[in-house]
């Protein structure tokens, strides 16, 4: 079974991190620091051997005194870059096999996603997310399509409310169980890398930038939802006061309230 917690001392603290939100591990002397998502570091005086035998099968040792989380790692080039766009050394020479561990890693770690909980049909996705339709900012459930490499390349709209359809101008008929990228021909990578990480790391993010596929600027919410999907809530700029939630925490407060109540 896979380590969900890990409990290290910190400044004389015990703190208890979720493996998921570990980016990587890095030996510093006689301490580990332990670098978290949300820009957070624990530094801790286990040592690096210690922290490896507890994270689990999900982390690539690329050098002496580093691990990273298969998930956290966006590509390999020259350096080793990470979805939080950091990027670290590793050992070149072992290159090809850290890549062929990443990939295997991420297969695994993809082909996992449980899929118990996640609605079959349009129908369940519409009677999940009802509560949602008379919202007057666009919401959407959202799919990751991977490709043989295990990366998002595209995704898939499970479901949208008439909001999300005026800021798309396309008919929900028309959006719904349809890859983005059939319906637009200029997808911005920005946007996928960031639902990628949303889906893949557990991550909320808040995005603002232009939208080339909709002509608009755009202020983006996402997070998880089910395995392999993220929640997407879309704010045209121009009607600033669907804005005034404020941050993502409050819109995903929002989010979470207003979610219908599991049966049982």
């Amino acid at each position: 079974m896979e380590t969900q917690h890990i409990t290290i001392i910190s400044n004389r603290r015990k703190i208890v991190i979720n493996v998921s939100a570990i980016l990587y591990v890095l030996m510093t002397g006689k301490k580990s620091e332990v670098h978290v998502s949300g820009d957070k570091t624990y530094e801790t005086r286990m040592t690096l051997r210690e922290l490896e035998n507890i994270l689990g099968d999900g982390f690539i040792k690329v050098h002496r005194g580093c691990v990273v989380s298969a998930m956290a790692i966006h590509d390999i080039t020259d350096c080793i870059n990470l979805i939080n766009e950091e990027s670290l050394p590793y050992t070149l020479r072992k290159k090809r096999q850290i890549i062929e561990q990443l990939h295997a890693k991420q297969r695994r770690i993809v082909s996992n996603f449980r899929e118990k909980e996640i609605p079959a049909t349009q129908e369940e996705y519409r009677k999940h997310y009802s509560s949602f339709d008379d919202l007057p900012f666009a919401f959407t459930d959202i799919e990751m399509v991977f490709n043989e490499e295990r990366r998002a390349v595209d995704w898939i709209f499970r479901y949208g409310n008439p909001a999300l359809a005026r800021l798309e101008k396309l008919p929900l008929e028309r959006l719904i169980g349809s890859s983005f990228g059939s319906l637009f021909s200029n997808m911005d990578s920005k946007w996928l890398r960031n639902y990628e990480r949303a889906t893949l790391y557990g991550e909320t993010l808040e995005m603002i930038d232009y939208s080339p596929e909709v002509d608009t600027d755009l202020k983006v919410i996402c997070f998880p939802t089910f395995a392999g999907h993220c929640g997407c809530i879309l704010f045209d700029l121009s009607q600033i006061e669907f804005t005034s939630m404020g941050d993502a925490d409050k819109a995903l407060t929002y989010y979470l309230r207003t979610l219908p109540k599991a049966d049982g």
